[in-house]
């Protein structure tokens, strides 16, 4: 079975969108499309070599697939990522089944997307890595599908955009099994399923007389 793992950068309070440049996605008014371009230095570069060391196939929303149709396939023949993201599988979530996908091996997922993504975890082969996607990213969320998550968090505040989570993300435990920060401030964490949720307790024993009055109040 093949595993499905994330790599987003975020900022801190949860903003993944357009963070390669101006003009990247400007939907709903984003203005600060580039932010993360300032934060890049040798650490975070290595990062990103090290999550795609590991053989790959990329998971995208039709956007974000857009974004690299328009990029990859032009850059110089010796760029790291370039020719990797030409050679390998890439499975695209779009809702128009006419799209045509004139990007060499880009596979549609379907107009159902959720059971096209559970084929393909069900087969043999490498991971899954999603790249952006905020909005597929929602659906694999909130369908219990994400095995892994790769999240680089940018030391800056956007106030408004497209986020990482929803409120339709099922709840779940996650453990950090690796933790770095770069020169520039961000940290880069690799997280992976970690069972339910347990909750505990920090409150008296035997509530008191206030606290009972302030539950009720809620009520």
């Amino acid at each position: 079975m093949r595993k499905i793992v994330v790599g987003a950068f975020m900022s801190l309070d949860g903003i993944m969108q357009a963070p390669g440049g101006p003009d990247e996605d400007p939907i709903g008014g984003f203005t600060f499309g580039g932010w993360a371009a300032p934060y890049f230095d040798e650490t975070m570069t290595e990062a990103v070599g090290e999550m795609f060391a590991r053989p790959f196939d990329l998971l995208l929303g039709r956007k974000t697939w857009d974004i690299f149709a328009a990029h990859w396939p032009y850059v110089d023949a010796d760029d790291p990522i370039g020719p990797l993201f030409d050679r390998i599988n890439k499975y695209v979530a779009t809702r128009n089944p006419e799209l045509k996908l004139g990007w060499q091996n880009s596979h549609s997922l379907g107009t159902d997307v959720v059971s096209g993504v559970r084929k393909l975890k069900s087969e043999d082969g490498p991971d899954l890595l999603t790249q952006g996607s905020t909005d597929f990213l929602k659906t694999l969320l909130a369908n219990d599908l994400v095995d892994e998550l790769n999240i680089s968090i940018f030391p800056l505040v956007l106030g408004k955009g497209k986020r990482l989570f929803g409120d339709a993300a099922l709840p779940s435990k996650l453990k950090l099994v690796s933790s770095k920060v770069s020169g520039t401030g961000v940290t880069v964490n690799k997280y992976v399923r970690d069972g339910d949720i347990v909750t505990g307790s920090f409150e008296f024993e035997t509530p008191t007389e206030a606290e009972l009055e302030r539950r009720r109040k809620l009520t």
